[in-house]
This record gives structure tokens, sequence and C-alpha cells, in this order.
């Protein structure tokens, strides 16, 4: 069988081994242990990072850690592919002995497996997709960004929009500007709302168990109840492998990531069974926003408390779509 072959979904809970890592990632630091199974050899990794001159989302081809921690933590609004699809097939090219890992959402994912298969680079390409709730406007976050700095007279030098400070189910979100945190909770308020995704992110296709991928990654919420005695304050990652090739890097990152086995009934989230709906108020959302500014259709549509990342953290370990399929009866009866 070839290694990029389809095998039974396999479901896992991680967690990196280094504390500060740990505290730096989104979730229980995967996506850095997979990465450096790559960098450490000499390899390449192509995964999306902040610029923050443009307050763009760009896709880059890192070849150094310290490349890669630029990647790291989430990044909501859409990202731009740029040349990265020829970049990490002249670079493949170039380095014929080498391999490459690509990270990206399911929809540019898939799209750089059908590139890889139509180049016939497969073999040589890893690919881990993010369990994704969908992507935010990227005009209305520079717009968002830039009013922000204008308004707080310097430029953003940091941002974040999962700091865990206060635990992983307590996330923060903020920009560094001057030296000082400027919250942009009401940015976030309104991703949540789903008003500033993609029309294409309310039908996303990529939104189940199953995919053609090598390995997904993304938050083991319910991890409490699945797995107690693995449960970290500080985060734990959910990884389900799709491919025999997905389970050996796997196994080349258990030196850095501690796993458990696990199975599709404990790990829910309602965006491995379906896309985020589509809001009622999306349309006047966007009236709104082409009569008025950035910044004023988020004070609008995204003040609030703050806590609508917190609320949708409850409601995926809430959320147990598999249940009725995957769990007895008896196991039901008792939760």
């Amino acid at each position: 069988m070839k290694e990029t072959a389809k095998i039974q979904t396999a479901v896992y809970a991680g967690r990196i081994k280094d504390r500060q890592t740990l505290l730096r990632s989104s979730s229980g630091g995967a996506f850095t242990a997979l990465t450096n199974v790559f960098l450490k050899r000499g390899n390449a990794v192509v995964a999306a990072v902040y610029n923050y001159q443009t307050h763009r989302t760009e896709f880059h081809l890192i070849l150094t850690e310290e490349e890669r921690d630029a990647a790291r933590g989430s990044k909501y609004m859409q990202s731009d592919p740029g040349r990265i699809f020829r970049d990490a097939l002249s670079w493949l090219k170039a380095n014929p002995d080498k391999c490459l890992l690509f990270t990206g959402l399911g929809c540019q994912a898939e799209g750089f497996r059908k590139f890889a298969e139509l180049k016939r680079i497969r073999g040589r390409v890893y690919i881990v997709d993010l369990i994704c709730f969908g992507s935010m406007s990227p005009g209305l976050w520079r717009e968002y960004a830039r009013s922000l700095e204008k308004r707080h007279h310097g430029k953003i030098t940091y941002l974040s929009f999962r700091d865990k400070r206060n635990g992983w189910e307590k996330p923060s979100a903020y920009a560094t500007i001057n030296g000082h945190e400027v919250p942009v909770n009401d940015c976030l308020n309104v991703y949540y709302g789903r008003c500033a995704l993609r029309p294409s992110c309310y039908v996303c296709p990529f939104t189940s168990t199953e995919r053609k991928t090598d390995i997904t990654i993304g938050d083991y919420w319910n991890i409490e109840k699945a797995l107690p005695d693995f449960y970290d304050k500080d985060g734990v990652s959910l990884l389900l492998i799709h491919t025999r090739r997905g389970l050996r890097l796997l196994r080349q990152a258990g030196t850095e990531l501690d796993c458990r086995r696990s199975d599709k009934s404990l790990c829910p989230q309602p965006n491995l069974s379906a896309p985020s709906k589509r809001p009622a108020q999306r349309d006047r959302f966007w009236k709104d926003y082409r009569r008025k500014k950035a910044q004023a259709v988020i004070k609008k549509y995204g003040s609030g408390d703050g806590g609508r990342l917190r609320r949708m953290i409850r409601k995926c370990i809430r959320f147990r779509p598999w249940e009725k399929i995957f769990c007895p009866p008896e196991r039901r009866k008792d939760q």
C-alpha cells in the first residue's frame, strides 16, 4: 500500500513536552512538534505567517525554527498563497533528497495536494490541515488593524488571538502597539459571530473527520471528560491521522510530543461535522460596512463582554454529533 493511501482515521490527543512551547502554542503544540521533524533534518515547511507591515497573512517557505516560530499561533484572516506553490516546487527540485511539510486550512491543503499530484511530487510532500471555523475577510482586518495603529499612534508589533495567560479555555486577544497591549476582542467577536467569514466558508466541504491529507490538527475540546488524566489547562491538541505516512510522522514527533490514543466519539467539534452557519444579519453587516468604516461596524457588531470565544469553546465541549453512532446505549444513558 502506498504511504499516501487512505487508512481508517486514527484519533490521538497530543501535548508537547516543553512547557514554554506549550504556552506559546494555540492548543497543545502539535504544529511545533510535527514541523520540528522536518526542520531538524534540513527539510522545509510551508506555513502561514502574519506580515506586520502589510497586515496580511502570507504563506512562507520555512527552513529554520526561528522562521517557524513566527508562524505559530491562530490566524483568523484569510491567508494569501502568493507564489508558494511554485516556490515549494522549485525548492524540491533544487533539493532532490529532501521532503516538505505543507500546513494550511482544509481548502488550502486540498489545493496543494492536487498541485503536488499534478507535478508528481506527492511522494515527497506531507500535508497537514487544520480544523477550521472559517476565514475572516482580510480587507476588513487590514482596515481595522490600521485604524488601531492610527488611534494609538504606533505600529502593531505583535498580535495574538489566543493568548493563554489565563489558561487554554479562557484565551485573550490583543495587539501590541508602542509596548502596550491593545484588546482586539471586538474584532474577535465579529469573527465568531460569523458575519465576516467568506461566503464559501458556509458551504465548506472540509468539515468532517475524513480528509485526503496526512494529518488534521486542532484543539482537543472535551479532553477533561474524554481523557481526564491527560487534560492540561495549557492546552491539548487533537490529531486525526489519515494515512500511513501520517502515522509515521506522528511517531517521529513522539520524542517531543506526548500522545494518547482516543476515538471520534470523544472529540466533538461542530466544524468536524458541518460548516459554520451563515448568520441572518450577514447582509446587513456588509451593507453597514460599505456605508461606514471597519472600526464602526466592528464596534457595532462586536461589542459585548469579549467572551464569545469562551462561549464557542463551551459549545464545542457540549457538542456530541457522533455519540449515537459510536457510543453504546448504556454509555449514552450514563452521560
